[in-house]
């Protein structure tokens, strides 16, 4: 049985938040409405630990809240008019781990370090660059889907990021990857800078065998155990994922 828009939009916010990509009461993930009426996403005011299905509206184009209880985000431009442009896009999160400010603010190309970077390379992964304040009018979130284009996810300097994919698995998953690929990047640059990467024709390869739908999924039920257990996911070197503090 599927599960209903509200219900997967409350397990994407338990999932960002165990994967650490918290920010107290803002960030957010959506998903397409299937009648075509906008996008599910949690109200405002609430953080991504804290949205159950009754805290989850439907908002339209316009920015009206068809459905639920509570106000809608600032910036629910940025999910309406992606879901408008890619009919390809079932779900989109944004999200301001302070690991993709700082890999964005150094202006430079997001290498295939690690298998983390794979669904952002060959092309690169594109910058908004327009404006780091938030993308609160219709015209930001067109600005902003245009440059997004096709490509799974977009960096926004001076703010954090958005993610796309079919479904919200997807839209999560790439959410949490591209978070860790520019922390082991980051990673890299201090050490003086990455001197190895996969190829591009390594990097279309990995795309399938690593990140694959079943794969995918893996990943995403994973964070959703994690939430379950109360406690945040562990990262590579075994230390506890705490939400930090970032921004809308």
């Amino acid at each position: 049985m599927t599960a209903s828009p509200r219900r997967l939009v409350a397990d994407a916010g338990r999932a960002l938040a165990a994967a650490g990509l918290g920010d107290m009461v803002w960030g957010h993930a959506s998903v397409r409405d299937p009648g075509g009426r906008g996008v599910w996403m949690k109200a405002s005011g609430w953080g991504f630990d804290e949205a159950d299905a009754e805290r989850i509206l439907l908002v339209s184009p316009e920015g009206e809240v068809l459905d639920g209880e509570g106000k809608r985000h600032l910036e629910y431009p940025i999910h309406t008019e992606i879901i408008a442009l890619r009919p390809d896009v079932g779900a989109v999160v944004h999200t301001h781990a302070p690991t993709l400010a700082a890999f964005a603010s150094l202006g430079r190309e997001l290498r295939p370090i690690s298998h983390d970077a794979i669904p952002f390379s060959y092309p690169p992964v594109p910058r908004f660059t327009k404006t780091g304040a938030l993308i609160a009018t219709p015209r930001l979130g067109q600005d902003l889907a245009d440059r997004l284009g096709d490509a799974n996810a977009v960096l926004i300097p001076n703010h954090g990021a958005v993610t796309a994919g079919p479904d919200i698995e997807t839209a999560v998953m790439y959410a949490v990857l591209l978070e860790r690929a520019c922390r082991t990047q980051l990673m890299a640059e201090a050490a003086g800078g990455p001197a190895v990467w996969s190829s591009a024709d390594e990097t279309r390869f990995k795309r399938d065998q690593i990140w694959n739908p079943t794969q995918i999924h893996a990943g995403w039920s994973y964070l959703k155990r994690a939430a379950d257990r109360g406690g945040d996911a562990p990262t590579r070197d075994g230390r506890e994922t705490a939400g930090e503090p970032d921004r809308e």
